[in-house]
């Protein structure tokens, strides 16, 4: 079951991601079964239902070849901002760290 970010703030929760084939763009499972570009538009887990959903968001990028490299990864609400535990996440979601005009971070 997908939470929303008002039902807990600061607990550990988990989103799925993944690169897109077609381009290579990081995407995250949205709440539905379909991609999203941005972070703050997937879905999050608690950890029995982030790998139910896990497994069946990687037997459909599978099976459409639509996606690669689908795997979960920890994060926190915090202020209601979605904020990944690992920096590899962070740079993933919002772009490089040492220019903040670039990437999704630039078009916030």
């Amino acid at each position: 079951m997908a939470l929303s970010d008002k039902s807990r703030n600061e607990a550990v929760l988990k989103a799925i991601t993944a690169n897109r084939l077609r381009d290579g763009e990081v995407i995250f499972l949205a709440p539905g079964s379909g991609w999203v570009e941005r972070l703050d538009d997937a879905a999050l887990f608690e950890d029995a239902a982030a790998e139910t959903a896990l497994a069946a968001a990687k037997a459909q990028a599978e099976g459409e070849q639509f996606a690669v490299d689908v795997y979960t990864f920890d994060l926190r609400v915090v202020d209601g901002q979605r904020v990944p535990v690992k920096t590899r996440e962070r740079i993933r979601a919002l772009g490089p760290t040492v220019r903040i005009d670039l990437g999704k971070q630039a078009a916030a």
